[in-house]
């Protein structure tokens, strides 16, 4: 799908310090978790598409 004016979307890399990105979901159904418990970090960023090109929501 081509990115155009007015769409919306999300980037939400997630960095796992295992060397594995063997994950599962919490029981909570919203938890991720390391399948060997290593630390992971998980950001993301908001994008608008505009006119102008892409705009950053979440910048600061």
């Amino acid at each position: 799908m081509r990115l155009r004016h007015g769409m919306v979307l999300a980037i939400e890399p997630m960095l796992i310090g295992g060397g594995t990105d063997e994950h599962y979901t919490a029981r909570d159904g919203w938890t991720i978790r390391t399948i060997d418990g290593s630390r992971a970090s998980h950001a993301e960023h908001t994008v608008a598409i505009t006119d102008d090109g892409p705009r950053v929501l979440t910048a600061l």
